[in-house]
């Protein structure tokens, strides 16, 4: 049986955004467009955790070096910005808390998350890691046990998350 999954869009849409929202609707996303393009609408299925600098580079190394890696949605700016998309969010709330507490942000309950586009400019986000090429969505316990690892090696280390 064909699952049917929401994908909105407003009449401004151009053609390559429509096609872009349906290749991600393929996910099972919610994709809304908007004046700023693309979004994920987060649901009890997706979530994002947005981490900066030394901190995002830290949990990205944590993820690879075992295998955990899932898709990361890079935001260009002055400071390192990844969104690391989750699953696993409905009996996670101690996590959610610990994850903000590090200084993350958890996108979730319907927070649109900006996704890249087929030509991305100079200020639009693009895959770090696309869906596509994941292995899988890890569980947002998995993206927290690499944030706790990251900062405890930082501790050690010396360096500054």
């Amino acid at each position: 049986m064909e699952k049917t999954v929401p994908t909105m869009l407003s009449t401004s849409v151009t053609a390559a955004t429509e096609v872009a929202a349906v290749d991600y609707a393929r996910f099972g996303w919610t994709v809304a467009a908007t004046a700023d393009g693309l979004r994920l609408i987060t649901d009890d299925q997706v979530a994002g955790i947005e981490l900066t600098g030394a901190l995002a580079a830290g949990v990205r190394r944590f993820l690879r070096a075992n295998n955990l890696s899932g898709p990361v949605i890079e935001v260009p700016g002055p400071l390192r910005r990844e969104i690391h998309l989750v699953t696993g969010i409905g009996r996670a709330g101690m996590a959610v808390a610990a994850l903000r507490a590090a200084g993350a942000v958890v996108h979730m309950d319907g927070a649109g998350i900006p996704l890249p586009q087929d030509a991305p400019g100079g200020g639009d986000p693009a895959w770090g890691i696309a869906p596509g090429e994941a292995r899988w969505m890890p569980p947002l316990v998995a993206v927290g046990a690499a944030v706790r690892a990251a900062a405890r090696r930082a501790r050690l280390l010396g360096v500054a998350c």
